[in-house]
């Protein structure tokens, strides 16, 4: 399902330091969990190679980062990156799709690709004894892709109608999709990276081929190795096999910090005849490298990021508005949104959107308690480590650290800093990231005509279909007063 598809996250860049030098980074930190000794490079053609020795089971994962990502998707035309991120898998160097697909799975081997806003990666796993032929196969993947019209014309299809069957069986699975083009509008965060039916159907091959030229290189690259690797081997066979690839063509992405909004306004998607009402609520948020990271991730966990929250405890547990409801922060190199998520029945649409903004005006009121946040810090200090048992969380871990240039301390102070968060901390992040109710961006996928009336008064509603081939605001049409979203021009989801 598309759900799984958009999951599909990248990591990729580095932190900088001098070309053709390496260096080991040992465990460091107190407590908790700590980065294992690992060895870094930056080879004399730009890639930067991260290699984690681990010796308990004879398997290898690699997670290959290139930045870019969605962002390097023309204006108007999204879904590109996503094409060409998908077809890596479709055949390379001397192999076909199928001859690909029966190499890596001959050997019980993983080997998928994705794009995320910011990035496209290729993570896999082969047993080490095959680490010659993932090798292989994953430099003719970055190197030598086919890209052949056949593949794209039946990915490209497949692609469309993922989208298709989201709309008729579960509309939550595009509700973001949605939700940031109607909060981030011009900004490249509004833009679907797995495209629109509208922009999928427009993608040829040339659109694929100048991707490829122009934002892929070995300048883009990090490539993570975690498992029973000889490092010595590693390093000489990775530069070997890439020293002949070049730069890419064209700068690297950068991003402008979006705008929040500052009122309120709705975007309606009429699915007629629908029993439930999809909604989600956001502004923009905070970025990754956010200083109160671990003070966020406690009073998020706390308002919408656990069963006993108090967004879930409102809208499932005490009312039976909703089977569930979250909140989460996407933090990229700038601010993403801040959203809460959730579905009712249709003729109890405004209760729960009421309930869900008076629980936001209870969190900016209020705050949190001493004993709130011992139990959120007791159940995230149990959770975090779970995310870093296998080489392949390592891998993915260490991908994240260089795509935002983070450093090792980003991990290995994250226990010891959630310990030491006081509810002044937990003050201070509930005043600067979380939005104010009068201040949101509120997106509804339901029967229109039956709840038109209820949402009205959340602010200017804009209108569109479910069926509508775009997830672009800029297609809906004002129908309560919205001469602004009317008026308002980007280019086409």
């Amino acid at each position: 399902m598309i759900a799984r598809f958009l999951l599909k996250m990248a990591a990729a860049t580095s932190i900088g330091t001098p070309r053709g030098t390496g260096y080991v980074l040992a465990q460091t930190g107190g407590g908790g969990v700590h980065v294992p000794t690992h060895e870094r490079f930056v080879l004399d053609n730009g890639i930067t190679l991260v290699i984690v020795p681990r010796r308990d089971v004879p398997l290898v994962a690699f997670n290959a980062v290139l930045r870019g990502g969605g962002l390097g998707d023309r204006p108007g035309k999204p879904g590109v990156a996503s094409l060409a991120a998908g077809l890596l898998e479709k055949g390379a160097g001397k192999r076909d799709a199928f001859a690909f697909a029966d190499a890596v799975e001959g050997v019980g081997g993983s080997f998928n690709a994705g794009a995320g806003a910011e990035s496209i990666s290729i993570r896999g796993q082969f047993l080490a004894r095959d680490q010659h032929l993932m090798l292989e196969l994953l430099s003719d993947a970055l190197l030598h892709p086919r890209f052949e019209n056949e593949e794209l014309a039946t990915l490209r299809s497949r692609h469309i109608e993922m989208i298709k069957a989201a709309k008729d069986s579960d509309p939550s699975e595009l509700i973001g999709l949605y939700g940031r083009a109607f909060l981030f509008r011009n900004h490249p965060y509004g833009r679907p990276v797995i495209g629109s039916e509208t922009s999928l159907a427009a993608i040829t091959q040339r659109d694929v081929l100048d991707y490829y030229a122009a934002q892929f290189g070995a300048d883009r690259l990090t490539l993570v190795f975690a498992g029973d690797v000889d490092s010595v081997w590693l390093k000489r066979t990775v530069s070997k096999l890439f020293a002949g690839w070049r730069t890419a063509a064209a700068p690297a992405p950068k991003l402008v910090r979006p705008r929040k909004v500052c009122d309120r306004r709705v975007l309606l998607i009429d699915s007629p005849g629908s029993v439930q009402t999809y909604f989600w609520i956001g502004n923009v948020g905070v970025d990754r490298r956010y200083p109160q990271r671990a003070a966020l991730d406690l009073v998020n966990t706390l308002y919408g990021g656990r069963f006993t929250s108090i967004l879930n405890t409102e809208l499932r547990i005490k009312s039976g508005l909703s089977y569930g409801a979250r909140s989460g922060f996407a933090r990229g190199t700038v601010p993403g949104e801040f959203a809460i998520h959730s579905f009712t029945q249709t003729e109890s649409t405004a209760l729960a959107i009421d309930l869900s903004l008076q629980t936001l005006t209870r969190l900016k009121q209020e705050g949190v308690t001493a004993e709130m946040l011992d139990s959120a810090r007791a159940y995230v200090l149990g959770q975090y480590p779970l995310s870093f048992e296998t080489a392949t969380d390592w891998a993915a871990a260490l991908g994240e650290i260089e795509l935002y240039g983070l450093g090792p301390d980003y991990i290995d102070n994250y226990a010891p800093t959630l310990r030491k968060v006081t509810l002044q901390d937990a003050s201070t992040v509930i005043d600067e990231a979380f939005p104010t109710p009068d201040a949101l961006a509120i997106v509804l996928v339901g029967d229109a005509a039956k709840i038109r009336d209820q949402v009205k008064v959340y602010g200017p509603i804009a209108e569109m279909t479910l069926t509508q081939p775009t997830f672009d605001p800029a297609d809906a049409v004002a129908v309560v007063g919205l001469a602004e979203t009317a008026e308002a021009t980007s280019p086409s989801h």
